[in-house]
């Protein structure tokens, strides 16, 4: 790390996350004589408890927390008068070392349809799965073609097999027997049954996080490469249209003593944004790239008009509906409430042999899924186009994820001291879009015009009305089932037969299902508006587009109408996906460097190992 950086190098990446420690690391292992600099508005975290220990997640969710910050959206008659609040990671490492640590990869299809539907050559699955399979090192037993072996990133089951897991898929094999369970959920080209796993970012090794820092950067040396912590890029410097360089500026929440104001870096070949769906679009507009209007109302002189700037938010729309669960549940609800004796016991396991729950998130069992005629018609006629139109002949493509977690999800001084078991469920691909614009010119940490728009579309509140019902006959079914918790589950009508309980028991596999009123399902929805929540994948705001279709950067991420100007995050996803990756509101990103063929490719001012092209989703 380096606290006084070069005034000029060949390559300035803003953002130090997943993706653009994943670029820094590639680029200067391909050419070590290339100079780079990172500037990441967060902390260091190396050999931090917080982030090697995967149990630790919730902790940056928690108030307080200083490895994320918080986005607070606009309120909204949709969701009961209430805002959602996006929390993002803002630590070297981002996502991927906030996260929940769950492996979940897109289907196969996700990807073509950028190629295809988008029009960017290059980025179909047939392109993209190989470098799935560079990032990882897949260490369940047997092996897969889609799967790497000998990448950076570990993939494991991580420490324990919870028994609220082993649970949830019994009831998935007797109850849901229609749908199958399947050993690898995450082969890129089935769905619509269970994970026996949902396998994890955690090295079977030693039980630690599998993040980008530790196995990118900071087990190696790259002696051109400076990472400067604790600083915020505030806009991208240009002669004429060519970008040169950065203005950015101490970050007052880990730089109170440094001296304000602005600092300039310079580029000779390449400014690089990987600040995330929420960053990137925010330095382009302070930047001068934009919609016009919304710039000249900032006083900000426009280069370039990109009104798809900050436009196409998307997000997954997730509940956790919380269960109260017997006290011989494994969860992780001691650890999350640093209860010392759950912490002292599992951490000692965990130094020992990395097993136990401290080298575990507590989500073993899930499924993508799509509805059977049937649950199409318990659905509703208001899904009924976006089923023919979108889902019908693409089979791969899930509709719904449903998965058992084992712990109240959620902050756990508001709820009593015991044992939960949330049933997580979420639409893989909302209808729903949203924005986020910058406030002010000149202040960085200015809060955004944010507005996920979750819930403006019926389509997506009737699915999660539909995944309440499904999630929830799982959980009653499940033997250590103790009932609901009640402040987190809908208020339904007095005498209503699908009612919920505090102290109820198990029902038998064939027991009958609940049968919900017209009434019930309104209660249904009016608790998905006050209960519904950022899944923390938030991507799409500077969308790889043609620049007429609202695009923000072409096929090789340069931005459009400028030149020396890429982006490299998940800003740049056009159309959403079916993959999980809980973290500070983002899938994680992999992008890798491609050498070219030749120096006469319209990228090669930025050197032959210069260009962050391929994407991976893992």
């Amino acid at each position: 790390m380096s606290n006084s950086p070069s005034s000029e190098v060949d390559i300035i990446i803003a953002g130090g996350g997943t993706s653009g420690l994943v670029i820094a690391s590639r680029l200067a292992e391909a050419d070590p004589t290339l100079s780079i600099l990172v500037l990441e508005a967060g902390p260091p975290t190396q050999e931090d408890p917080a982030h090697t220990q995967p149990a630790r997640y919730l902790s940056h969710l928690l108030p307080g927390s200083k490895t994320v910050r918080v986005y607070e959206g606009r309120k909204t008659e949709e969701l009961g008068g209430r805002g959602v609040v996006v929390p993002c990671g803002q630590c070297l490492g981002g996502g991927s070392s906030v996260n929940f640590t769950v492996y979940a990869r897109p289907a196969a299809s996700d990807f073509d349809d950028w190629e295809t539907t988008y029009g960017n050559p290059g980025w179909g699955s047939k392109d993209l799965i190989p470098l799935l399979k560079k990032s990882e090192t897949y260490q369940a037993e047997g092996s897969a073609e889609t799967h790497g072996y000998s990448g950076p990133l570990k993939v494991s089951y991580g420490g324990l097999f919870t028994n609220i897991g082993q649970q949830f898929l019994e009831v998935a094999a007797r109850y849901d027997a229609k749908r199958s369970l399947m050993d690898d959920p995450n082969g890129l080209f089935k769905c619509n049954a269970y994970g026996v796993s949902t396998w994890i970012y955690i090295s079977a090794d030693d039980g630690r996080r599998s993040d980008v820092p530790h196995y990118y950067i900071y087990n190696r040396t790259y002696p051109k490469l400076e990472i400067l912590t604790g600083y915020l890029v505030k806009r991208v410097i240009f002669e004429g249209t060519r970008a040169v360089g950065v203005e950015y500026t101490p970050n007052a929440r880990f730089q109170p003593d440094e001296k304000q104001g602005t600092r300039i870096a310079k580029a000779k070949r390449l400014v690089l944004l990987s600040a995330g769906a929420f960053g990137t679009p925010a330095i382009l507009e302070r930047s001068g790239i934009g919609a016009p209007a919304l710039l000249k109302k900032l006083e900000i002189e426009p280069l370039v008009d990109l009104p798809g700037v900050g436009e196409n938010y998307q997000d997954h729309q997730v509940i956790f509906a919380p269960y109260l669960v017997k006290d011989e549940a494994e969860t992780l609800d001691g650890i999350v409430r640093n209860d010392p004796e759950e912490v002292e016991n599992w951490s000692a396991q965990w130094t020992k042999d990395g097993s136990g729950l401290m080298a575990h998130n507590g989500i073993d069992a899930a499924g993508k899924l799509r509805p059977f005629p049937d649950e199409l018609e318990l659905i509703g006629p208001q899904f009924r186009e976006r089923w023919e139109t979108y889902f019908k002949d693409v089979p791969d493509k899930p509709v719904i994820w449903c998965g058992a977690v084992s712990e109240y999800v959620g902050d756990p001084s508001t709820v009593p001291k015991r044992k939960y078991a949330s049933i997580g469920y979420y639409v893989q691909y909302p209808m729903s879009t949203g924005y986020v614009h910058i406030t002010s010119a000149n202040d960085v940490s200015a809060a955004p015009d944010f507005d996920p728009r979750f819930l403006h579309r019926v389509e997506d509140l009737v699915l999660l009305r539909w995944g309440y019902k499904h999630s929830r006959e799982f959980a009653r079914r499940m033997p250590l089932y103790c009932g609901e918790y009640l402040p987190s589950h809908p208020q339904f009508p007095e005498g209503s037969q699908a009612s919920c309980s505090s102290d109820g028991g198990p029902v038998a596999m064939d027991a009958p299902l609940l049968q919900y009123t017209s009434e019930d399902d309104q209660a249904i929805d009016e608790y998905s508006r006050r209960a519904v929540q950022t899944s923390w994948h938030s991507l799409g705001t500077c969308a790889m587009k043609p620049r007429g279709q609202g695009g923000v950067v072409d096929s090789r991420l340069n931005v459009y109408g400028v030149t020396g100007l890429k982006v490299a995050d998940m800003s740049i996803v056009p159309s959403n996906v079916c993959a999980l990756s809980v973290a500070t509101r983002r899938t994680l990103l992999y992008c890798s460097g491609r050498r070219r063929e030749s120096n006469n490719h319209p990228d090669a001012g930025a050197g032959n190992y210069g260009v962050p092209y391929g994407l991976t989703m893992v």
